[in-house]
C-alpha cells in the first residue's frame, strides 16, 4: 500500500509537466440543499474533459521502450489515450465502434494528431475490443485496457493524491463513479480507511453491483449505454480484486431518468456541462440525503464530452422522470366536436407537445398519439378525471418501454 501510494504522487507530480491540476471547487449550491460541505473534484476541465487521460499517461510513461499502444474505445478513453500519444510523441491505433459519433471521431483525432490511426470496427464495443486484441497479438502493439490494468488504476489515483493536497484533508466521503472500476479502484487503495466510499453506477450497467452479489465479475446480460463510460457490461477483474469488499451498502445505482434531470440542473443553475457518466457522483446525493449532514464530501465529476446534439434527449427523459411529460394513446371519437372537446379538458398549464393519428381508417374511432407537458404532474390527474367523466378511452404509455420505443 505504501508502495501505491508514493507511486500515485509520483505519477501527480509527473503529470504538472503535462497539464495542471483539475479544481477541487465548493460548491454553495449543493452545500446548502444538502447542510453539507459538498466539494466537486472538476475532471471535466481536464484537457480532455475527463479523468481517462490520467490512466493513459501512467502507463506510457512506464512503458517508454513501446512504440505502439492499442486501444479499444468509444470515447473518453480513446480521447486519452491520442492525448497522451502526442504528447509522449508514440503511435497509436485506436479502434472504435462504427455506430460511434462523428464528435468523438473528430475530437479523438484532433488530440491525436498524425499520431493516430482510427479504425472503424464493428457495431459494438466487443466487437471493437476484439479486433484490437486481435491486432496486438499480430503487431506486438501494448494494448491499453480503459480500467483493468495495474498502471492505469495508478494513474487515476491521482485524483485522490489531488483531492488530499487541496483539500488539505482526506474528506469525510469520496462519491465515485463505478464503469470499469478503474477510478475506484485507484482512489480506494489510495486514501484506503481513511474516507468512507459510495460507489454510483447506472441502473442499466451495475457490473459493481452484480459481482458482489456474484462474488466474481460476471457479465451483465443487457447494458443500457446512455451513460457511456460508466456503462460498462463487466467489471475488470484487477479493479473488483481492489473493490470486493467494499460492500453492497456503500453502492448506488441510479435510474438514467433521474440522472438526466441533475444534468439539466447543472447546466441551467451552475452551468457546469456534465456527460451522464460525470453526473452521477451529483445525482447520488439525492439518495445520500440526511447521512451526509455536517460532513465533507467529494463527489468527482468524471466527465463533460456531452454532445448537445443529445440535449433534447436529455430533457425528454428528465420530464418523464419528474412526471411533467406524458405519452397516452387516445381513442378519438370520429364526431364533429371530438378534438374541440378534448382540448377543452386541457388546463392553463398544459401543452400539447405531440399529436399524431396513428389510425385514420377506423368508422367510429381513430388512435390518436397524444403528448402533453405540464408544470405539476398534478395536472395529470385533473385531466384523466375529466377524460373519464366524459368516456374518453385512453392507455398512457409513458412507462411502457416497448411501446415507446417505436411510437415516441
Amino acid at each position: 500500500m505504501d508502495d501505491f501510494k508514493q507511486n500515485a504522487r509520483s505519477a501527480a507530480a509527473a503529470m504538472r509537466d503535462v497539464f495542471p491540476a483539475t479544481p477541487l471547487l465548493r460548491n454553495a449550491h449543493l452545500s446548502e440543499r444538502y447542510g453539507a460541505d459538498i466539494w466537486l473534484k472538476r475532471e471535466d476541465l481536464s484537457p480532455v474533459r475527463s479523468y481517462k487521460l490520467r490512466g493513459a499517461f501512467n502507463a506510457m510513461r512506464k512503458h517508454p521502450d513501446v512504440e505502439l499502444f492499442v486501444c479499444a474505445s468509444a470515447g473518453n478513453h480513446a480521447q486519452g489515450v491520442a492525448f497522451m500519444c502526442k504528447h509522449f510523441g508514440k503511435q497509436g491505433v485506436i479502434f472504435m465502434p462504427v455506430t460511434t459519433p462523428q464528435q468523438k471521431i473528430q475530437k479523438t483525432g484532433m488530440f491525436g494528431g498524425d499520431n493516430v490511426e482510427i479504425r472503424l470496427i464493428g457495431d459494438y464495443f466487443d466487437d471493437c475490443l476484439r479486433a484490437a486484441q486481435e491486432f496486438c497479438a499480430e503487431t506486438g502493439g501494448h494494448f491499453l485496457s480503459p480500467f483493468d490494468d495495474d498502471d492505469v488504476i495508478e494513474g487515476q489515483a491521482s485524483v485522490a493524491v489531488e483531492v488530499a493536497e487541496q483539500l488539505g484533508q482526506v474528506p469525510d466521503l469520496m462519491v465515485l463513479p463505478v464503469g470499469g472500476g478503474g477510478l475506484s479502484a485507484g482512489v480506494l487503495s489510495y486514501f484506503g480507511t481513511d474516507s468512507q466510499y459510495i460507489f454510483v453506477e447506472p441502473a442499466g450497467g451495475a457490473s459493481l453491483r452484480a459481482a458482489l452479489e456474484a462474488g466474481k465479475p460476471t457479465r451483465l446480460d443487457h447494458v443500457n449505454t446512455f451513460t457511456d463510460g460508466a456503462a460498462v457490461g463487466q467489471i475488470g477483474s484487477r479493479t473488483f480484486e481492489v473493490l470486493k469488499g467494499v460492500g453492497l451498502a456503500n453502492t448506488l445505482t441510479i435510474a438514467e431518468d433521474r440522472l438526466c434531470t441533475t444534468m439539466l440542473e447543472m447546466l441551467n443553475v451552475e452551468g457546469i456541462v456534465l456527460e451522464p457518466a460525470g453526473a452521477l457522483s451529483v445525482d447520488a446525493l439525492k439518495d445520500l440525503g440526511q447521512s451526509i449532514r455536517g460532513r465533507t464530501v467529494v463527489c468527482v465529476t468524471t466527465g463533460g464530452n456531452f454532445d448537445f446534439e443529445r440535449l433534447p434527449e436529455v430533457k425528454e427523459r428528465a420530464q418523464r422522470y419528474s412526471g411533467v411529460k406524458k405519452y397516452f394513446i387516445l381513442r378519438l371519437p370520429q364526431r364533429p366536436g371530438a378534438l374541440k372537446d378534448f382540448l377543452g379538458f386541457l388546463g392553463p398549464e398544459d401543452d400539447i407537445a405531440r399529436f399524431e393519428y396513428l389510425k385514420k381508417s377506423a368508422r367510429n374511432f381513430g388512435s390518436v398519439l397524444i403528448g402533453i407537458e405540464t408544470r405539476d404532474p398534478a395536472n395529470f390527474e385533473t385531466l384523466y378525471e375529466k377524460l373519464d367523466k366524459h368516456g374518453f378511452t385512453y392507455q398512457d404509455i409513458t412507462e411502457d418501454e416497448v411501446l415507446a420505443q417505436f411510437v415516441i
